[in-house]
């Protein structure tokens, strides 16, 4: 299978046809499917490619959010639904409850015959939608993140902890008042609150999809939830909330998680799939790629230029 050199060939060779990117990723998600015999849909988003689109303050088209089902519901369209569903993640994340809705449909679709694979990064909502998945496949290259939610690019965890910390220390010492005071008035009246409800959600999606599809056949479903999402969702374990877990740190977490790396054509054909993806956010204007193996797409971009 080719690598990023041999790809970048390939596009230089097709310019001449009109669109060589949009050529090469349907072929080679074309070959991948024909590999599965599963429904391929790629869901990727060009945050690396494109920061100057988060600079002019437009970040949001990165993320997941309520538009992005628009692109599903075209790209699931006439498909054999009996045939599962291999969805390659590739996201910063994004909304909650946008992610929640999402899940929700594509599990209306396929049920819990649903395979996520990660080439590279699905971070924070992304983890979470790779959790609601049957399986997570992954290679040594890749990597999920922790489920802290953020509210307005903030960790919530951060917030609740600084605001328990600064109730401490003000009741054990109120001459700490003056320190902590202007810190505090930066926060709206009910921001706390809201971060300890985005923080209890998250946790509640992440267990009970866990409950109902990668631990669905296991006795012990409940308990064995509970353990993933209080390691993937405590922020005093994870850090920070662009933590990068691997594969080996995932399988540790308590994930089904298998390697890319035990089925050698599996791993080129999904990486060719990938690279082909990532030459498209980075030579055109796509910030979001949302596409089929038969070639459904749905394209977000913007004007570089």
């Amino acid at each position: 299978m080719p690598n990023w050199k041999t790809l970048v060939d390939e596009v230089n060779t097709l310019k001449a046809a009109g669109s060589p990117y949009d050529v090469i990723r349907l072929r080679y998600l074309g070959k991948l499917h024909e590999h599965t015999n599963r429904n391929t849909i790629v869901y990727y988003s060009g945050w690396l490619q494109k920061p100057q689109v988060i600079y002019a303050g437009l970040g949001q088209l990165f993320s997941i959010n309520d538009n992005d089902k628009n692109g599903f519901m075209s790209a699931i369209h006439e498909l054999d639904r009996t045939l599962g569903l291999d969805l390659i993640l590739h996201t910063p994340g994004g909304e909650i409850s946008a992610t929640e809705s999402l899940v929700d449909y594509l599990r209306s679709m396929f049920g819990t015959d649903i395979r996520a694979i990660v080439p590279q990064l699905a971070m924070s909502a992304g983890t979470m939608i790779a959790c609601a998945c049957k399986m997570i496949l992954m290679g040594k290259q890749s990597s999920l993140g922790p489920i802290d939610p953020q509210i307005g690019g903030i960790a919530a965890h951060g917030i609740v902890e600084e605001f328990e910390q600064a109730r401490k220390e003000i009741l054990a010492d109120p001459n700490t008042i003056p320190l902590w005071q202007p810190i505090i008035a930066q926060y709206e009246p009910t921001f706390v609150g809201e971060c300890e409800k985005a923080i209890e959600l998250s946790r509640e999606m992440v267990r009970e999809w866990l409950k109902t599809g990668m631990f669905e056949e296991y006795d012990d479903a409940n308990n064995k939830a509970n353990r993933v999402v209080q390691r993937l969702a405590s922020h005093s374990l994870t850090k920070t909330h662009d933590r990068h877990l691997s594969m080996k740190r995932v399988g540790e977490l308590g994930l089904t998680v298998a390697a890319l790396e035990a089925d050698d054509m599996l791993q080129d054909l999904v990486l060719s799939v990938h690279h082909a993806c990532i030459l498209t956010l980075t030579e055109t204007g796509a910030c979001k790629i949302i596409e089929n193996h038969r070639g459904a797409a749905s394209i977000i971009g913007v004007d570089v230029n």
